[in-house]
């Protein structure tokens, strides 16, 4: 009775009521919490010491360890290859052969599906020049898995190799009677032919051929018109293919039993491209006859209901080879009677190719031609403003119809003259008047109506409100070569007068300069130089002329022209030009002039720099003083350029000058003004103009800027007294832990 009071005054542990049951936000799976597990364990582990083996009982040591360690790998999970693969690899590379064998025979009686496992094996009797192992190898592989195709072609290789023929060739015998894929017929062939056995290789291909064919028949004896049954992985397929005088395909005698017995049976069915091959094969090798006798076989084989277009254009395209036209012609004409329209468009192309090359053009050409020719006309009549589809029509028609109706569709198709005068909707349109011209005067040898159509897209052009000034270059180049020197200038001439363009003005000033009439290209620039003068490409290719004629005077006055006019579109290009004209002239106080001139326009820094190089380049004494002093006057002057990136880039290329040429207080100097990269942050709106956060980039702070900046001074004394702060900090900590410990 006590002892159950004294029971029932225990009192119940209290359990922790969790007060917020609701699932956690990030959760973690069990998979993630061994992985990191593992990688923890990764990589807590210590590297393994290196080992240095000095006699031979250290060596047999370490050979304990590690076969030990393999086999505990190996007893550990038995069904993991590579850690067979791998302690018979260690074994071969100590030349233990003997063991290497043990151990993938062991690992064979694991796992002797393996192919990696075999193709190692073999591969290591190889090696070491063990023949005959390795053919030993070969033979139980493909006997054990003689689908593998990867053995067979190994095993041939190897037997070639060696240079044993009949023993690659009794292989492959071995291997055909497993009927394999066709690649595998192709390298018995190939390899045949290597060594010019013609017979032989024709032999191959006959009873690949002819296996395919002779060798089916009815399932059931006596009965040929059941249909056959092929097993296909483990798929059933019933067949209808038929063969003439052949009943229909069915399984070979010899399979019947073995289609109820075995669960996997494959069976190849003759495919066109096959044929093919057997009969170029014959054609290559010179035996016409005997390829002409491939390909009738083939079409006999196949029939009128299983015909294949690739068939009879490799037919017609061997008997073109011959010179035997009628007998293309006859192919062609029986397939394209026999072969759906849709199923034959190789084909009719192949014969209309035919025709064109051997044929009557009267024949099958006017069939093609009128039939495309009516598609176009369709095409044309639905939109007349259709230009790529006169394009097509008008090429068809210059490759068949006479210059006449090939000069009325061009008028048909010119006439279709675009609606609204921007020159967006005339880009295309104006190759019509160009094909048209062209063809006048390189098909039709027509000079006069050539002239006419040049004229004619003249006068239909709107030049005041834009041009094709590649149609009245077309025009000048056609005078000239018409040898109406008169007429080209008296176009181009009214061309610049009508409507001045840039091209135009440098077609005519190269037609010129060709013409060697320096006064007139003088005169076209000077006209040129007025229509455009903030074209500074012009100005440069003005004074390049009057350089290359010896007047120096005008070509320094051309340039002194171009660069006084107010507004120019690439002045760096011209001043370049400008200055490298002097440079070349010699003029080193007149190109000093042009810089000094130039930096009272731009303080680029590129400008600077070519100043400076210039000065050092000029190889008179004090040259190296003038570039560092340069340099210095560049640095004073680009202390209040915005730009920070343009000043060190000054800096560098001063550097890099003082490096090579400069004294160690010269180089320290430079160092001294090279600037502090840093790392800040900025405000970045959205094109809303809402703040769209912060940004970082890098900012340049100069030693020169820094000392007149007093706010920077402060801030690195600020962040000096910091790190003292947080120095003594940690030197008092340690007092406060003990103290508290001892609390």
């Amino acid at each position: 009775m006590a002892a159950s009071t004294a029971a029932g005054k225990q009192r119940i542990p209290k359990v922790a009521k969790v007060k917020n049951k609701a699932p956690a936000e990030v959760q973690i799976t069990a998979e993630q919490l061994l992985r990191e597990a593992k990688e923890r364990e990764l990589e807590l582990l210590p590297p393994p010491p290196q080992q240095k083996i000095t006699d031979e009982e250290e060596l047999n040591d370490y050979k304990l360890r590690k076969r030990k360690t393999f086999e505990d790998n190996i007893r550990k999970n038995r069904t993991v290859i590579s850690n067979w693969i791998k302690y018979a690899q260690w074994e071969e590379s100590l030349k233990e052969i003997q063991r290497a064998r043990s151990i993938y025979e062991r690992a064979l009686d694991v796992d002797y599906r393996n192919i990696t496992l075999w193709l190692k094996y073999a591969e290591m009797e190889m090696k070491n020049r063990q023949v005959n192992h390795a053919r030993n190898i070969w033979d139980r592989a493909i006997t054990t898995l003689p689908r593998v195709n990867q053995f067979w072609y190994k095993y041939t290789y190897m037997e070639e190799m060696l240079g044993n023929i009949a023993g690659a060739r009794q292989v492959f015998e071995r291997w055909m009677e497993w009927q394999p894929e066709e690649q595998a017929w192709h390298s018995y062939i190939n390899f045949e032919l290597r060594y010019k056995e013609v017979d032989r290789a024709r032999t191959i291909y006959e009873r690949y051929i002819l296996w395919m064919r002779s060798e089916w028949c009815c399932f059931y004896p006596g009965c040929c018109s059941s249909h056959g049954i092929v097993l296909i992985g483990q798929v059933v397929v019933t067949i209808g293919l038929e063969i003439k005088d052949a009943g229909f395909i069915c399984l070979p005698h010899r399979l019947a039993w073995h289609f109820f017995n075995s669960p996997v049976l494959v069976l190849v069915h003759p495919d066109v491209k096959n044929w093919i091959k057997y009969a170029r094969f014959e054609e290559k090798h010179g035996y016409f006859a005997h390829a002409r006798k491939v390909y009738e076989r083939a079409v006999e084989f196949f029939g009128d209901e299983h015909m294949d277009e690739r068939l009879y254009v490799a037919f017609a395209k061997f008997e073109e080879n011959q010179k035997e036209f009628e007998r293309v012609r006859v192919i062609y004409k029986y397939a394209l009677d026999r072969i759906s329209k849709q199923e034959a468009q190789e084909l009719f192309k192949n014969y209309t190719v035919f025709e064109k090359k051997f044929g009557d053009r009267r024949g099958i050409e006017d069939i093609i031609v009128s039939k495309r020719r009516f598609q176009y006309e369709e095409e044309v009549k639905a939109n007349p403003h259709n230009y790529d589809a006169w394009f097509d029509y008008l090429r068809l028609v210059e490759s068949d119809a006479e210059a006449e109706t090939v000069r009325e569709v061009y008028e048909r198709a010119i006439a279709n003259v675009p609606p609204i005068q921007e020159k967006r909707h005339w880009k295309r349109y104006i190759y019509l008047w160009v094909n048209y011209a062209l063809y006048e005067e390189l098909e039709a040898k027509d000079p006069e109506r050539t002239r006419q159509v040049y004229q004619a897209s003249l006068e239909l052009i709107p030049h005041k409100k834009f041009t094709f000034a590649k149609m009245w270059l077309l025009y000048a180049q056609f005078e000239i070569r018409q040898k109406n020197l008169p007429f080209a200038r008296r176009a181009l001439g009214t061309s610049i007068g009508k409507c001045p363009k840039n091209k135009l003005f440098k077609g005519y000033i190269e037609l010129e300069l060709q013409l060697r009439e320096f006064d007139r290209c003088r005169k076209l620039y000077e006209k040129f130089l007025e229509f455009g003068p903030e074209n500074c490409t012009s100005w440069i290719k003005f004074a390049e002329l009057e350089t290359i004629l010896g007047d120096i005077e005008r070509a320094r006055a051309i340039y002194e022209l171009a660069i006084s006019q107010p507004r120019l579109d690439m002045p760096e290009v011209l001043w370049k030009s400008y200055i490298d004209f002097e440079i070349e002239q010699e003029e080193t106080e007149r190109t000093r002039n042009l810089y000094r001139r130039l930096l009272q326009r731009t303080q680029h820094v590129k400008v600077w720099i070519s100043f400076a190089q210039f000065e050092l380049s000029s190889g008179k004494e004090g040259s190296l003083a003038k570039c560092r002093q340069i340099y210095e006057e560049a640095n004073k002057t680009m202390r209040n350029c915005e730009e920070k990136e343009e000043r060190l880039m000054l800096l560098e290329s001063w550097r890099s000058f003082e490096d090579e040429f400069g004294t160690a207080s010269d180089k320290e100097r430079v160092d001294k003004l090279m600037p502090e990269k840093v790392k800040k942050r900025r405000k970045v709106q959205a094109d809303d103009g809402s703040d769209a956060g912060w940004e970082e980039y890098y900012d340049y702070i100069f030693p020169e800027d820094a000392a007149n900046q007093p706010n920077l001074k402060l801030l690195a004394m600020a962040k000096l007294w910091k790190k003292q702060q947080e120095k003594e900090a940690a030197e008092q900590d340690p007092d406060k832990d003990i103290d508290e410990s001892e609390s």
